[in-house]
């Protein structure tokens, strides 16, 4: 099973798929994106970089030779295994800031995906919904996408509003102005949900 965890930054990606890493125990393998490989992290470092200027496509392409990087040297071999994945942003991250916010065209971002994983979607992504104002009071350390402050983070918000209604089916919207633990309850509830369906 692969799951992803969704939404715009600072709304808690991180801390729930950590948790819900934690709480599987050995069953679970936590990546994040970009990243999990050495070259996927270097790519990270660069894409993340505020001091660093690159345009949209060139952002697109660099996160999907990330991705093809961890799918397949970590993601598709942790499957096999029969092990539970858990990502830190996915593809519908690219399509949400590149592919919507940046104006290069959500079926065009999904379909480049769609060749650069081989057809490895998720089947669950919890997209965590919090408003962008809220989000931008939380305590973060700011990246070159956070430093464009709540006009991106209000267009990938809509960007990401777009993919829940496209794809119903695996995307679950968890309220996460609430406290952590509140999310964490309501997350794990729907992956036990889900791994008792699929059993």
């Amino acid at each position: 099973m692969l799951i992803t965890f969704e939404g715009i930054d600072r709304s808690g990606k991180t801390t729930q798929a950590r948790l819900l890493a934690k709480e599987l125990g050995d069953e679970a393998l936590l990546v994040r994106e970009p990243g999990g490989t050495p070259s996927a992290e270097r790519i990270r470092e660069l894409v993340k970089d505020p001091h660093v200027a690159v345009a949209p496509l060139a952002e697109t392409l660099l996160f999907a030779a990330a991705r093809a990087e961890l799918v397949s040297a970590v993601i598709r071999p942790a499957l096999a295994e029969g092990k539970i994945v858990i990502c830190d942003r996915y593809v519908d991250s690219t399509v949400a800031y590149q592919g919507g916010a940046r104006g290069l065209g959500i079926d065009r971002v999904e379909e480049l995906n769609e060749w650069v994983t081989d057809g490895l979607w998720p089947d669950v992504t919890f997209l965590l919904d919090l408003e962008p104002g809220a989000a931008s009071a939380r305590p973060s350390q700011a990246d070159r996408f956070e430093a464009e402050g709540e006009e991106l983070q209000r267009a990938v918000a809509e960007a990401y509003e777009v993919l829940a209604r496209r794809h119903p089916d695996r995307y679950v919207r968890i309220d996460a102005a609430r406290p952590v633990k509140e999310v964490h309850a309501d997350v794990l509830a729907r992956v036990r949900e889900r791994m008792g369906a699929a059993a």
